[in-house]
């Protein structure tokens, strides 16, 4: 298994309706995206200072599978229209299982 992490503090003024949006574009993408085996996301817990403001963890088979999403236009388009106009920093990590 291969997982993708990425995580995202948001622009100040960032709603709950922006992470909401977020949230929804993104829970479209695992119908379009076959190669996804698993995919989570959701805003942090606020349980620790300095945590970012919202994770996503993907999973898939090999590297391959991760590199289709990554390239995949349904993505592409939730990364350009909706995610980084509300984004102030990310990060990111990628791990074989």
């Amino acid at each position: 298994m291969f997982v993708h992490v990425a995580c995202f503090r948001w622009q100040e003024g960032t709603g709950p309706d922006d992470v909401a949006a977020v949230a929804t574009a993104l829970g479209e993408l695992p119908a379009v995206i076959p190669e996804l085996r698993d995919y989570r996301f959701g805003p942090d817990a606020h349980l620790a200072e300095g945590n970012h403001d919202f994770a996503v963890v993907a999973t898939f088979d090999d590297t391959n599978g991760y590199r289709a999403y990554a390239e995949h236009p349904a993505h592409l388009r939730v990364l350009t229209e909706v995610i980084r106009p509300r984004l102030a920093a990310r990060t990111a990590v990628q791990f074989e299982t």
